[in-house]
């Protein structure tokens, strides 16, 4: 009697009548094995994320927005850096994510924020990564006896490939913007399986797109939104529903997702427009990776210091596995290989192409971000690639001869340098080309007895692809440092000495040393500078007119302290202290006659352009004590000379709001050093005023003689329309979700009514 072909064996499910418990139990422990050096409270096992553009950029940020939150405020101004900003509006603050609100709700309750609750956000997100990529490939491959590894496949190779471990940890916007692909993905799936678009589905795929978007990095988001404009178009075609059903689809995820985003995305709309990121060109925009990159799908930190590309041979090989024989397979495929082209920047003419006719590309820069089609849609293809494998041997020899011919071509290469006499590049290229030796010739003996693939071959095929990815992302030095190197909430010495002083006036710092990168946020000391990517082109143009020593700027912004590696200046200072910081010696300087923040004076000069008014700010004979230049002359007519008894006083200064005494016998105007930046609304006595554009960045008033007081509130119509919006939005998901669970538990009851 002739044996029937073995049939495929769902391993998951002769172990338990819940796979899919299992499955997320093996990825919740992966998680934790694979950052237990983070989690772990032993100081001398413990890692902590380096210092960078997590503690400098997210970990300040978070910080101002967690002690505004705290204290029952909406932090729509940021005072503290970059001489002021619309913190609301600043994209990477992400003020209204909802993971970070429900990160900074538990941090107020087990006693205050720090360092850690941000760093355990981050890794949450790289667990959220792999259980969403889980679901989606699971529900692709649903109808296979082993779609449950197939999702185990995708969910290890997307979390812990080099794209997730690389520098998104640490550049926070990024690792979250994009976690929700997958769950936004799996819900067009699921608008699109039957004969109509099912609207709810594509309701909550612009739920969740709304999600990326408030979670800071427009780029990834803008990513996220074309890739699932692509899929919603593959489905529509697969379905033959014809493009109707994709333009009300696109147009039902895009209402949906602006209007879940707007509290956030409009000010965001109306900061980009006046920054100095809408000014860069093509050149500076084009930045990408050099070809030798794709070097690193398998052997990693050859060409640079991240490895985003690595995704290891295993994968590749399930990923072709997947492309020869998965139904649809083709379309993942395709979008790696566009996210690939799109890395390399100007290095290739596609990038050119796409600048001029993809819809907001023209944004962006830093196009090796693009890495992130490539890492999502190969872990895709490794979970359909190992359904694929299931069903038949789509490998055969091939495979054999792949993973043969890598190992003898590593090994072969090993032999040539070191007989050329190359030592540096022997020693450079050992360590990787030998473990990727060892992993092709372990992916070799796995897959030949392929043909007949038993529960013990699938187990030892995602063993090696975990074992390959850990081996070379796991506590990576890129980004993981003692906990000695973990940024303290607690300011600086040079910095507490300021914080001590008393000061009954607002003033600014230059904090380009000893303060550094967007810590005047986290301490409370309003710094003229800032390393938020998003700066007021105006405000810029002033600050950085002398990248370092600038007095011209100390003089607009009000700046009292400066913080230098030089001992003296020209300008007249006091030697305060000497400390150091993260570059060495540092000097802290006080300026003999410091500007106010509030100056009164009656010159001026009416200029009809923001050149106009630079031009006159960089001409030495122009002394901004005696005049002020103005976009448009006041509508009072000033003296000539300023009254001896004239005097301003700031009486109160919040973020959102400003009050100032000012007295005067005759007309004045009063120059403030804030941004001159729409949303905000001034008063004299009660009575609205315009505001005037002074120095071509900054806030003027005109004042009538007498005794007034002159509030300034920061009241954004963009933050008021959206907030509304968006609370639209959101409350209808709501009872939307509340009727369809009203609706799903009434059917059975009908149904089973005579």
């Amino acid at each position: 009697m002739a044996s029937s072909s073995p049939k495929p064996t769902n391993v998951l499910a002769r172990a338990s009548r819940y796979p899919d418990v299992i499955a997320l139990a093996i990825l919740a422990l992966a998680w934790v094995f694979f950052f237990w050096r983070v989690l772990t409270p032993n100081p001398a096992d413990q890692l902590v994320f380096r210092q960078g553009d997590f503690s400098g950029q997210f970990v300040a940020f978070a910080g101002y927005q967690y002690r505004r939150f705290a204290a029952g405020e909406v932090p729509l101004w940021n005072p503290y850096n970059n001489a002021g900003l619309p913190f609301i509006a600043d994209t990477q603050a992400a003020v209204f994510y909802p993971p970070r609100l429900l990160v900074l709700a538990l941090a107020h309750l087990s006693g205050g924020f720090s360092v850690q609750a941000l760093q355990l956000e981050a890794l949450l997100h790289v667990g959220l990564a792999s259980v969403f990529v889980y679901v989606f490939v699971r529900r692709l491959t649903w109808s296979e006896p082993t779609s449950p590894c197939s999702g185990l496949a995708s969910g290890l190779v997307l979390a812990y490939g080099g794209y997730i471990n690389g520098y998104p940890p640490l550049q926070l916007a990024l690792l979250e913007a994009g976690v929700w692909f997958p769950l936004a993905a799996l819900c067009l799936l699921e608008a699109t399986r039957g004969p109509r678009l099912a609207w709810r589905w594509a309701w909550s795929a612009g739920l969740v797109l709304g999600v990326s978007w408030m979670a800071g990095h427009p780029q990834t988001s803008w990513f996220v939104t074309y890739w699932l404009m692509a899929w919603l178009a593959y489905r529509v075609w697969l379905g033959k529903m014809g493009w109707r059903t994709w333009l009300v689809g696109t147009g039902i995820m895009g209402l949906v997702s602006l209007g879940a985003t707007a509290i956030t995305l409009l000010p965001g709309l109306e900061y980009l427009l006046l920054t100095s990121r809408a000014e860069l060109g093509f050149d500076a925009k084009g930045n990408g990776f050099p070809f030798q990159d794709v070097i690193q799908f398998i052997w990693p930190g050859l060409v640079s210091l991240f490895s985003p590309l690595y995704v290891g041979l295993p994968t590749l090989l399930l990923s072709y596995a997947a492309l020869r024989a998965w139904p649809g397979a083709a379309f993942w495929g395709w979008s790696a290989a566009f996210g690939l082209l799109l890395s390399f920047g100007a290095n290739t003419a596609f990038y050119g192409l796409l600048y001029w006719i993809m819809p907001g590309l023209s944004f962006f820069r830093g196009q090796e971000r693009a890495a992130f089609f490539v890492a999502y849609g190969l872990a895709i293809l490794a979970g359909l690639g190992l359904a694929a494998l299931a069903r038949q041997d789509v490998l055969r020899w091939r495979a054999v001869l792949v993973g043969f011919s890598a190992a003898l071509l590593m090994l072969a290469l090993l032999a040539v340098f070191a007989w050329l006499g190359f030592p540096r590049q022997y020693n450079a290229l050992a360590p990787v080309a030998s473990f990727s030796a060892m992993i092709a010739l372990l992916s070799l003996a796995v897959l030949w007895h392929w043909p007949q693939p038993k529960p013990i071959l699938i187990a030892a095929l995602l063993a090696l692809i975990a074992f390959e990815l850990f081996s070379v992302n796991m506590n990576a030095e890129s980004n993981y440092g003692h906990p000695d190197q973990l940024i303290s909430l607690e300011p600086p010495p040079l910095v507490q000495m300021i914080l001590d002083q008393p000061h009954d006036q607002p003033f600014r710092v230059d904090g380009f040393r000893g303060l550094h990168d967007n810590f005047g946020s986290l301490y409370g000391l309003a710094d003229m500078r800032g390393i938020s990517p998003l700066f007021l082109t105006s405000v810029a143009r002033t600050v950085y007119a002398h990248y370092v020593y600038n007095p011209l700027a100390w003089e607009l912004w009000a700046v009292r302290y400066v913080f230098s590696e030089r001992e003296s200046f020209s300008t007249p200072t006091r030697l305060l202290a000497q400390g150091t910081d993260r570059e060495g010696v540092v000097y802290l300087h006080e300026l003999d006659d410091p500007r106010p923040f509030a100056y009164l004076l009656t010159r001026y000069v009416a200029v009809d352009s923001d050149a106009f008014a630079q031009a006159l700010l960089s001409d030495p004979r122009f002394d901004p004590r005696q005049e002020i230049i103005l976009l448009n002359p006041p509508k009072l007519d000033m003296p000539s000379v300023l009254p001896t008894d004239a005097q301003a006083r700031v009486i109160e200064f919040q973020p959102e709001r400003v009050t100032i005494s000012s007295s005067a016998s005759t007309p004045a105007l009063l120059s403030l050093a804030m941004p001159h930046y729409p949303g905000w609304r001034a008063t004299i006595d009660e009575m609205p005023t315009p505001i005037m554009r002074a120095y071509g960045a900054a806030v003027a008033l005109a004042l009538p003689s007498g005794q007034h007081t002159i509030t300034l509130v920061y009241d954004p119509v963009t933050y008021r329309v959206g907030a509304l919006l968006s609370a639209i939005t959101w409350s209808s998901s709501a009872m939307l979700a509340l009727l369809s669970v009203w609706r799903n538990q009434r059917l059975p009851r009908q149904e089973e009514s005579p």
